[in-house]
């Protein structure tokens, strides 16, 4: 079974053809001896792993990959495989891709890491693997890296063979029209911006176009009926919510997205509808959203729920037969560009959303700035459909070239 964990990971990395990477790579190192990549199902997180090693580490012979969802770890632990392999063949880096699929992974790899103090470990898994925090207390031991989707920059870089560099997040708030001087060289850009919205955001559009939804689906349904079911050991009739939930948000408009409304729709209590939101949520399913309020004023008010990103939005179309609506997926669209960009973004009273600084109000190209009009801080209109901005006002597609 070694032979053939070994010959896999060498064909694995011969078989490596994709020269592009992705915006996590320049940043991601092994300066840690415990290294973690986590993002949901579909990301590109195995492909950015066994790039890096056939461009890093590959010629040395030190590095070595597997994945801990082989039937052989049934019948062996990962802490005797390690041994094997750091004692026995050498190597000095190793890689565990789908660490989550071993039942007890976090006990295991804090024992490979206190066993082996010269041995750099490197794992992958789903993005549950954020509850590491407080689990064996590997939290303060791990270097934990997060990979979203696809941004619309490197949709655009992928497609077009371009090597746009990303945007400053207040460089496009006070600049946009030296931002879109930035993207001159991309014609017709915003039909490529619709395209994206709809098909762009998982790295295997580029394998088959004409089957993307159908994986988004198994996607959906692997991280439901393996991932959550495995890891909160629930039953069958408790895992159709997570269906019908994601389903709700995908045929609603942008104004009843909160707990109240889900709640009345499955006929569950608020408590458990919390819990599956926050499990969703982790998953990389669906996205919460908090009101910019301090204190317990904030901790009262509802939190408000999205969809992770517009093409499971429009993936989950296919099964309603109709059309999404074009307000939510504008919204949803700056939401996941900010949040994948690591800035906070809050639901607000005054406008659609704001961040600590400022006040954005989504819409189409003839939305008005009058919400906007009495507030005392920086506010934006955020415009679908424009190329030629006006004072206060950002092209939406704009925010996709932040990471």
């Amino acid at each position: 079974m070694f032979r053939f964990i070994t010959e896999t990971f060498h064909r694995l990395i011969e078989s490596l053809t994709l020269s592009r990477t992705r915006y996590l790579y320049s940043t991601f190192n092994l300066k840690n001896r415990l290294t973690g990549l986590i993002g949901p199902r579909g990301a590109g997180k195995t492909t950015l792993l066994l790039q890096y090693i056939k461009n890093e580490l590959y010629k040395e012979g030190k590095a070595f990959y597997f994945s801990a969802d082989l039937v052989y770890f049934q019948q062996t632990t990962l802490l005797d495989f390690v041994k094997d392999l750091h004692l026995i063949e050498g190597y000095q880096i190793i890689f565990i891709d789908e660490i989550h699929k071993y039942q007890k992974w976090n006990q295991e790899l804090k024992n490979i890491y206190d066993a082996f103090p010269s041995l750099k470990i490197v794992f992958s898994g789903s993005s549950m693997l954020d509850l590491v925090e407080g689990s064996h207390d590997l939290s303060r031991r791990a270097k934990l890296y997060r990979l979203h989707g696809l941004s619309f920059r490197e949709y655009l870089n992928f497609t077009l063979n371009l090597h746009l560099q990303p945007l400053a997040f207040q460089d496009i708030l006070e600049d946009p029209l030296a931002s879109l001087s930035y993207v001159q060289e991309v014609d017709r850009i915003l039909p490529h911006f619709e395209n994206y919205l709809q098909n762009g955001y998982y790295p295997f559009v580029f394998e088959d176009p004409h089957s993307y939804y159908e994986k988004i689906s198994r996607v959906i349904d692997k991280t439901i009926f393996e991932d959550i079911a495995n890891y909160y050991n629930l039953k069958t009739p408790n895992l159709s919510y997570f269906k019908r939930l994601l389903t709700y948000l995908g045929s609603i408009p942008p104004g009843e997205m909160n707990m109240h409304n889900l709640a009345k729709h499955l006929g569950i209590d608020h408590k458990t509808v919390d819990h599956y939101v926050a499990i969703l949520a982790s998953v990389g399913l669906v996205r919460e959203m908090h009101p910019y309020e301090v204190g317990s004023v904030g901790l009262r008010k509802p939190l408000k729920i999205l969809l992770n990103n517009t093409n499971i939005m429009h993936t989950l179309q296919q099964y309603l037969g109709q059309p999404p609506f074009k307000g939510m997926e504008r919204e949803l669209f700056f939401v996941q560009s900010l949040q994948n960009a690591g800035i906070e973004v809050f639901y607000s009273k005054q406008a659609d959303y704001r961040t600590r600084e400022a006040f954005f109000e989504i819409g189409g190209k003839n939305k008005k700035k009058s919400q906007l009009k009495e507030l005392k801080e920086p506010s934006y209109l955020v415009k679908d459909n424009i190329l030629h901005p006006l004072k206060g006002e950002v092209p939406l597609f704009l925010f996709g070239l932040l990471i």
